[in-house]
């Protein structure tokens, strides 16, 4: 729940929400209200003379292959993350991302972090373009339509009929969220439902920074076992799983982030 609306920067990762949906065409945007304060959050004014500030995004490459957005965010710890975008090639994962930052300034401390290690790999961070990680969203929402991307066609369909065999109890939990997205833009994830803001429970990590995955209670368990059919349909650019879940499940999640 980083940004949302309209900016009047043209190269501030904040306007990248608007852009990113005009580009695939889909849903509103995900920006929610500002971040806490960190280290990077308020930036001195720009120094470029007769142009724009370049779009803050890098690339990063050599990622473990059981990378996930919290393994970034952490990486890049103190900076503020607006958008992680892994890179896939025929279905799989590639162990390149980009990561788009809040503001242009921040670009000079992500690179500080190249070749310093997550886990046991080191990372290379490369300066990138507003183009390429453009280019990237568009080759993802294919590749998202063109079925899960991570596993293969034997273990997608054993892990659904795990999913199809599951009691319902009225909660889903959802997996693979924009760190961005907020209570609004899950709503309209599930716009045939009825469902409140209090229904849905964004989950936090220790930091207070989403953590990808968010918990939805449904009116009862039918309603739930329905909502399964948006299971791997995408929200923005990004496909969502869906898991059936539980009351206990949910609370444990949420009082963790608090």
């Amino acid at each position: 729940m980083f940004y949302r609306g309209k900016f009047g920067d043209p190269a501030d990762g904040r306007e990248m929400g608007a852009k990113r949906q005009r580009l695939i065409d889909q849903g509103p945007s995900f920006y929610g209200t500002p971040p806490g304060p960190s280290f990077m959050y308020n930036p001195p004014p720009y120094g470029y003379v007769n142009q724009p500030p370049p779009f803050p995004v890098v690339r990063l490459r050599g990622l473990p292959f059981d990378c996930t957005e919290i393994d970034v965010a952490e990486f890049l710890h103190g900076l503020d993350i607006v958008d992680v975008l892994f890179v896939h090639k025929s279905g799989k994962f590639t162990g390149e991302a980009f990561c788009v930052l809040g503001y242009p300034l921040q670009v000079d401390f992500a690179l500080q972090k190249n070749r310093q290690n997550m886990g046991r790999r080191y990372v290379e961070v490369f300066r990138s373009k507003r183009q390429e990680y453009y280019k990237a969203i568009a080759n993802e929402v294919l590749d998202a339509h063109g079925g899960s991307p991570r596993k293969s066609i034997s273990r997608a369909k054993s892990h659904d009929e795990g999913k199809d065999s599951a009691e319902h109890t009225g909660v889903l939990r959802l997996r693979g969220l924009p760190f961005s997205a907020g209570k609004d833009d899950i709503m309209d994830f599930f716009k045939d439902f009825v469902l409140s803001e209090e229904s849905i429970h964004i989950t936090m990590n220790s930091e207070g920074r989403p953590t990808g995955e968010a918990f939805v209670e449904f009116a009862n368990a039918e309603d739930s076992k329905a909502a399964m059919s948006k299971d791997r349909m995408t929200l923005g650019s990004r496909y969502i799983e869906l898991f059936p879940s539980s009351h206990e499940e949910m609370d444990e999640a949420v009082l963790r982030g608090r």
